[in-house]
């Protein structure tokens, strides 16, 4: 198949690339009341960005749970803390829910460790890793899918900051949203030319 995006990109190719994050809404949750009508909003939709953060170990043997599910539509991310609200019942039902399709990046262990949290049966998850491997793309993960599909980069700042902090900060909040935001944003643009 001629593609007509690169299969290899370079870290310099990366670098020179303008910066891209989510320009929408952000919804940060901590009750499962606020999970309930998040979830109820986001049912809304037949297909949903996906990602998930927890807080960094740095030494062996250290386990954290899962402090963060994010799902995202394209005007609006919404992040489940929970750290803060436990593991709400209505969370784990939509993400069970074989008619919304779940879109994420290496979301293997993502899912293992939720499951791990609270046992339920991921439905209607897709890895964009493994459609892209079809379509011959070499290079692997969420830095390197944006800058092929959408000739942008996103900012990895964020990714070992504390996500069980009492209060995120507004670099936190962004960078949580654009991880879940990008896969469904990269799904679209395949979807457009056709790839899907």
């Amino acid at each position: 198949m001629n593609s007509r995006f690169a299969e290899h990109i370079t870290k310099e190719d990366i670098r020179a690339l303008p910066l891209l994050a989510f320009e929408g809404e952000i919804h940060t949750l901590d009750s499962e009341e606020e999970c309930n009508r998040a979830i109820q909003q986001l049912r809304k939709f037949d297909v949903v960005g996906f990602d998930t953060e927890k807080k960094p170990t740095f030494n062996k043997g250290e386990y954290n749970h899962t402090a963060m599910v994010q799902l995202s539509t394209m005007e609006n991310a919404y992040l489940f803390r929970l750290n803060n609200m436990g593991y709400p019942t209505s969370l784990f039902n939509y993400m069970a829910d074989e008619s919304i399709l779940k879109l994420g990046i290496s979301i293997d262990d993502d899912l293992k460790d939720l499951n791990r949290a609270r046992k339920f049966k991921p439905k209607n998850f897709t890895d964009l890793n493994d459609v892209v491997k079809e379509l011959g793309v070499k290079h692997m993960g969420v830095k390197k899918l944006a800058a092929i599909f959408l000739d942008s980069r996103i900012s990895k700042n964020q990714q070992v900051s504390n996500w069980e902090a009492e209060k995120l900060t507004p670099s936190q909040e962004k960078y949580a949203a654009t991880d879940a935001w990008i896969c469904l944003a990269i799904y679209k643009k395949l979807l457009r030319q056709g790839y899907i």
